[in-house]
């Protein structure tokens, strides 16, 4: 393991353990995602566009990044919303949390949609998603006849029996 050293926003040094080291390729014109904050536990994704993207209410665009991962077997990246963009603009990611496998080596692209009753402008450069990296546990799928029974047996979908 390896400590992280940064300078927040009014100058104090902080440390963060680095504990997976991921390959990357950079071939936007944008920093390398990186920690906004100490606390942070994502990763800011930029749009690497050559023009601004208008998004009209309800359309659905995939926006490059110009970011390519070799993930460590075991792990993997989650594309997640940007709570910002979200409340601000109405701008949130389709297929949340995205999974970026340990094998995929394409270029990391976010799909967004705008929910808001106005189109959107998207600049090269904004900030558009957030990275997450997470192990991942293998499951071995053993086939049976039935399934232990619990009190809220086969209660879903919000529904817990409760009242």
């Amino acid at each position: 393991m390896q400590a992280y050293f940064f300078k927040s926003k009014d100058s104090c040094t902080f440390a963060k353990i680095i504990s997976l080291k991921v390959k990357v390729i950079n071939r936007s014109s944008h920093p390398l995602p990186a920690y906004a904050t100490p606390g942070a536990s994502g990763m800011d994704l930029r749009a690497n566009i050559s023009a601004p993207m208008v998004l009209a209410n309800m359309e659905r665009v995939l926006v490059p990044t110009g970011i390519f991962l070799e993930i460590p077997e075991g792990h993997e990246a989650q594309v997640r919303p940007r709570s910002g963009l979200a409340i601000k603009q109405g701008l949130t990611c389709l297929n949340a949390p995205g999974t970026i496998d340990a094998d995929y080596r394409g270029e990391i692209k976010v799909i967004l949609i705008n929910l808001s009753g106005e189109s959107q402008q998207i600049e090269n450069g904004d900030r558009i998603a957030q990275m997450v990296f997470q192990k991942v546990e293998i499951a071995e799928l053993v086939q049976v006849e039935q399934v232990g029974a619990t009190e809220r047996s086969d209660g879903g979908f919000g529904h817990t029996g409760k009242q």
